[in-house]
């Protein structure tokens, strides 16, 4: 059978995994009446709640004696590394991109990686029966795109085609049929060509492994493209590492073949196919799997160093070890090496303790996902805020820097380019008319600046703006920039929280608790209205007299408190604060002083 390899590329919620969807229908996948789930390549629970791919993922499908493999992948820049390793398994991108969006920066950082490796693109562009949707607009921006990140004048000639996942059709013109998607079925098997290793059938085994799992009954598993030769179910085959030395020797248990969402067992794979190998016990992503006979590792293709680090440490509050099970130190630390393991772009060190850990990534987004999944499994952790990772070349210190597009009401964008390039320190590189009454803002922001923005620009814009952020580059170091302008309210006790005093409270700030909660001594309950932090005693209560008077029985009414979520919290908290997470409840608390810094504190007041 001919096969077909492509990946679907696409900016976060432009409907990739809606369009996958389509594609496994239509192509006869599914049975007639199977149950299947929205946005079944959403396999993961987070996933599903946000609405983003985290995880790339592939499938296959059979269109006219055509097996074409496709690779789901990641929209968000933070999951990078997962994109980086899949585009090694393909031959064509299929780009979706929004007609109403245009490319976004999501969109541009996976091209810039497509079109460096060669690949031809085939552009779709998705959404056109919307009432905004501009598709003449969309299909010249993504040439300026290409144009712009140094595509081949191959590249350039690309073939688009008009659709919308959600109704299911794609047609070459605008006015056509609007039936279903084989058009696009029909341009990938004409426009992409068939994987150049079906012509080393003959030669040795090689596969470069691109993601690692595990599964409850055959263990540990890789999956990658076959690069060379064959490779057969109980076959003595080696792992060699990136620098070719020799990893392990296994046995091949199982090979597994990607058969719509499912994986079926097959007895023998060939050069060209995507499949998944079980029977290792060591070797990981980038190592090379291949015959006994091959000395020479695979090319495995680098991965874009992490710009932020955060430190995971053990929950050492009053109240630890009330909501999981997972709290020593050393069970943290097998969690993260299992984390690094498969996701390359996750860096773990120790600290000079040992009872915390530096974690090195790609954003807020990447680290709250880590975070959110280890709550899940019943861990307890204290994290630090975000720091931005530097470098130092030639003598100079330099920072990251990101692009940051912005999509506004007119009324608000003062305000965002006053705290974009007066208090964060970035330069505005365009600023253009985006449809009636919307401004799009195009500016390159250190990184440091845009911790914990994301909060201040929802408040600047009334919840109307939209906010997308790529890496960009590495620049001087731009100074110092201002952080959180406000204290906070620290509790000077223990206990259960106070109806009573909190609404005394309610005067000095915005509160994070509400009445009947557990506290305690340095723990963060609130925002000071200034910007000194005041510590205050959320127990204190009314005091009883046997003399009533009028109005004094009067119940208490509070404000509903402000509800951080996870990535919130992270971005909110100072240097010497941390955030306390556990399964059931995410607190801010001031950072524990050792008894000598406490001591040296006290003779210094």
């Amino acid at each position: 059978m001919d096969i077909r390899n492509i990946a679907i590329i696409a900016h976060v919620d432009h409907g990739k995994t809606t369009l996958v969807d389509e594609l496994l229908k239509q192509s006869g996948a599914f049975r007639e009446n199977q149950q299947v789930s929205e946005r079944a390549m959403d396999s993961n629970d987070i996933e599903r709640e946000r609405g983003i791919t985290i995880l790339a993922k592939a499938t296959s499908v059979e269109w006219k004696g055509t097996r074409i493999n496709i690779v789901d992948t990641p929209g968000h820049a933070d999951f990078g590394g997962e994109v980086e390793r899949i585009l090694n398994m393909v031959d064509g991108v299929c780009l979706l991109v929004d007609a109403a969006e245009g490319p976004m920066p999501q969109t541009k950082f996976v091209t810039s990686k497509a079109l460096a490796l060669g690949l031809r693109p085939i552009v779709v562009l998705n959404k056109v029966d919307k009432p905004d949707a501009e598709p003449d607009r969309a299909l010249n921006e993504v040439f300026d795109l290409f144009a712009n990140l140094g595509a081949t004048d191959e590249q350039l000639d690309f073939p688009h085609l008009y659709a919308s996942g959600r109704a299911g059709w794609a047609d070459e013109s605008l006015e056509g049929p609007r039936k279903d998607l084989s058009a696009l079925f029909d341009m990938v098997v004409r426009h992409v060509p068939p994987p150049a290793q079906i012509t080393q059938k003959d030669e040795p085994f090689r596969m470069l492994a691109t993601t690692l799992s595990a599964d409850p009954f055959i263990g540990r598993i890789l999956t990658g493209r076959i690069e060379s030769g064959r490779v057969r179910v109980g076959e003595s085959i080696k792992a060699l590492s990136r620098d070719s030395e020799r990893i392990e020797q296994f046995r091949v248990t199982k090979i597994l073949a990607f058969r719509g969402l499912s994986q079926t067992p097959i007895d023998e794979a060939e050069a060209g196919d995507i499949v998944t190998i079980a029977g290792m016990s060591k070797a990981t992503v980038a190592d090379t799997l291949c015959a006994l006979e091959v000395d020479t590792a695979l090319h495995a293709q680098p991965i874009d160093p992490p710009t932020i680090s955060v430190t995971f440490g053990i929950n050492d509050s009053p109240l630890a070890g009330r909501d999981g099970n997972k709290v020593q130190s050393r069970v943290i630390r097998e969690r993260l090496m299992k984390e690094a393991e498969s996701n390359v772009a996750i860096r773990i060190e120790d600290t000079p303790g040992g009872e915390a850990f530096v974690v090195s990534g790609r954003g807020e987004l990447q680290m709250g996902v880590l975070i959110e999944n280890m709550r899940r499994e019943g861990f307890e952790l204290s994290i630090s805020r975000p720091r931005v990772i530097f470098r130092e070349e030639g003598g100079q210190r330099l920072e990251p820097i990101e692009e940051v597009i912005i999509d506004v009401d007119d009324d608000y964008t003062g305000a965002v380019i006053d705290k974009l390039t007066g208090e964060r320190k970035g330069d505005l590189v365009e600023m253009r008319p985006a449809g009636v009454g919307k401004t799009r803002i195009v500016a390159h922001v250190p990184s440091r600046g845009l911790i914990g923005y994301h909060g201040q620009f929802l408040t600047d814009t009334r919840g109307t703006g939209v906010l997308n952020r790529i890496f960009h580059g590495w620049v001087a170091h731009k100074g110092p920039i201002q952080g959180r302008r406000v204290g906070v309210l620290i509790s000077m006790e223990n206990g259960v929280s106070v109806a009573y005093a909190l609404w005394n409270l309610e005067e000095r700030g915005r509160l994070f608790i509400g009445a009947q909660e557990q506290i305690y001594e340095g723990m963060i309950i609130g925002e000071h209205s200034r910007d000194n932090d005041l510590e205050v005693n959320p127990l204190k209560g009314k005091k009883l007299t046997n003399i009533r008077a009028s109005g004094t029985d009067e119940a208490v009414r509070l404000t509903p408190p402000v509800r951080m979520s996870l990535e919130e919290a992270i971005a909110y908290v100072e240097d010497d604060e941390l955030v306390e997470v556990t399964p059931k409840i995410v607190r801010l608390r001031k950072r524990l002083l050792d008894p000598h810094e406490r001591k040296r504190q006290s003779r210094a007041g």
